[in-house]
């Protein structure tokens, strides 16, 4: 049997994602950025929720589709959620999210978790039709395994119950083995949703690094060369395109479902919409 896709077809719906002060760079990314591309809008800590909408707005008047992330545990109220999805509804913005925990540990309201929002049956409530939920090829620091499997599982199951379409969104890694391994495991478990696999754009070695020791994401000698990072010299620049060849290569969507690719703008905005377009020029 012949497995393998072309590189450039894992970016032939790519999404991204941006924070709510990043309008100016994703006007700069503009003619590198497809009109219909997915966007997500992270919720920090440090934005507000008008900031959040307001980004949302912006993006849907410029052609994009918005994604809001709805981050649970920050959520002080049911009403809270309402009222976002309230004000996403009013900009035209509602009916994508992306649902994720979230950095408290100890939550402010009533969601100890993103299957609370999604039981909460709110979203479908204010006409959400797709939902995002989170996967770690790699694991979790503060998660084991197998919770991260139950987990993942119940989501899809509750997606199902609630009548909504989903998709999963990796966290990033730097290793396609690990990837595909996650992918098969996933299928095998009957987590049948589209997989959005977390890639970052272009950006400094150092950063690269930082994030994925915060994160948990393994740089091991061995993992790093072959993504293309040099641990002993941070002062450069790296992008995924030996990850991305390496995983079209060894995909098989007979075994790993559908795929596409999800890119964190570690390295900005305007250099991940560029690469992606050159990337899927060349391949």
């Amino acid at each position: 049997m012949t497995t393998g896709v072309r590189p450039g077809d894992l970016l032939a719906d790519f999404s991204l994602e941006i924070t709510g002060k990043d309008l100016a760079a994703l006007a700069e990314a503009g003619p590198a950025l497809p009109a219909g591309t997915r966007v997500n809008v992270t919720h920090l800590g440090s934005e507000d929720q008008a900031l959040r909408v307001s980004a949302a707005r912006a993006l849907v008047e410029r052609g994009y589709v918005a994604v809001p992330h709805i981050s649970a545990r920050r959520l002080t109220s049911s009403a809270q959620l309402a009222e976002f999805l309230q004000e996403l509804s009013a900009v035209g913005a509602n009916r994508e999210v992306f649902v994720v925990g979230g950095d408290p540990t100890t939550p402010e309201g009533p969601f100890a978790d993103s299957l609370a929002v999604i039981g909460s049956g709110l979203l479908a409530e204010h006409g959400v039709e797709r939902v995002g939920i989170s996967a770690y090829p790699e694991g979790h620091p503060g998660i084991t395994d197998p919770v991260l499997w139950e987990a993942l599982s119940a989501k899809t199951a509750a997606l199902r119950e609630q009548g909504l379409a989903g998709n999963v969104i990796t966290q990033f890694g730097f290793d396609a083995e690990t990837v595909l391994a996650f992918l098969a495991a996933a299928r095998a478990r009957g987590i049948d949703l589209p997989v959005r696999v977390g890639v970052p754009g272009p950006a400094g070695i150092r950063r690269l690094t930082s994030y994925a020791a915060r994160l948990g994401v393994s740089t091991s000698a061995g993992i790093a060369r072959k993504y293309g990072l040099s641990l002993t010299n941070l002062l450069g620049t790296a992008g995924p395109d030996r990850f991305v060849r390496a995983l079209a290569q060894q995909l098989d969507p007979a075994v790993h479902g559908d795929v596409a690719l999800h890119l964190y703008t570690f390295g900005g905005v305007r250099a991940a919409a560029e690469w992606a377009r050159e990337f899927r020029d060349r391949s």
